[in-house]
């Protein structure tokens, strides 16, 4: 009954800053309600696969986590598992709630990695690739895993600004920490890169498992997605295309 007496508390915290404070008009309204209204308010889309974390304040992600519990339990409830009596079961309300906000789902709710941009000192103008780097997301029909590999091929001029390896990782993982598609995946992503490095050309090959179709659906074990987004020279120039693509393991 652990996640009653949060609850709980929470409640008799919200009535007793209510007494203390009368003319504050929203005290006891949900979180998520809140947010959801800032949203509104300022006209931005909050699908699925957006950043929110500009419209949540210092606090309320904790407090969004106590609501997504709360819910969650409901769900269990209505599975009819009983939580009380399965140890195994007894937190899972709030594991899972810390799971989606503040792991697989974190990139709605958290800023933009910070990222560090160099000039091209050097005027590098040669094909650089960076992969493959591990892709762990999932899908927005049945929020199962999408797990694979991805690969960015950057052709740089004199004026792109050149970001360390490591950043790239980040950037990968901000954008797949959201339930999404596979193909806007990459498009998002393919948008931040060519704003943060201003390249030539940009080319990006995702490849990955859909757990939608491997645990559930058809169960076909073996099957992958493989998407490409191109941009730039990487769209007129077919022998550059080849190249990015011929270094690339198992894709050539």
């Amino acid at each position: 009954m652990g996640w009653n007496v949060r609850w709980y508390d929470g409640r008799m915290f919200r009535q007793l800053a209510a007494e203390m404070n009368p003319d504050t008009p929203d005290e006891g309204t949900p979180v998520s309600v809140k947010i959801r209204e800032r949203l509104a308010s300022a006209r931005k889309r909050f699908h699925a696969n957006d950043n929110i974390a500009e419209f949540i304040e210092p606090g309320e992600l904790e407090l969004l986590l106590d609501e997504v519990e709360v819910k969650m339990q409901g769900v269990l409830d209505s599975l009819v598992i009983n939580t009380e009596s399965d140890h195994n079961t007894h937190s899972t309300a709030r594991r899972v709630a810390k799971m989606y906000l503040n792991e697989v789902f974190k990139g709605r709710y958290v800023a933009q990695p910070p990222i560090t941009e160099f000039p091209n000192a050097e005027h590098l103008n040669e094909l650089m690739i960076v992969g493959p780097l591990t892709v762990r997301s999932a899908c927005s029909h049945h929020f199962c895993p999408v797990i694979g590999k991805i690969w960015i091929g950057v052709m740089p001029n004199e004026h792109t600004n050149v970001i360390g390896l490591s950043k790239y990782a980040r950037l990968v993982d901000w954008i797949m920490g959201r339930p999404q598609i596979q193909e806007e995946a990459v498009v998002q992503l393919a948008d931040l890169i060519m704003e943060k490095t201003q390249p030539d050309g940009l080319a990006i090959v995702m490849e990955a498992s859909h757990f939608c179709m491997s645990w559930r659906g058809v169960r076909e074990m073996d099957s992958k997605m493989i998407n490409s987004v191109m941009r730039g020279v990487f769209l007129k120039d077919s022998a550059l295309r080849r190249e990015f693509l011929s270094l690339i393991p198992g894709k050539n």
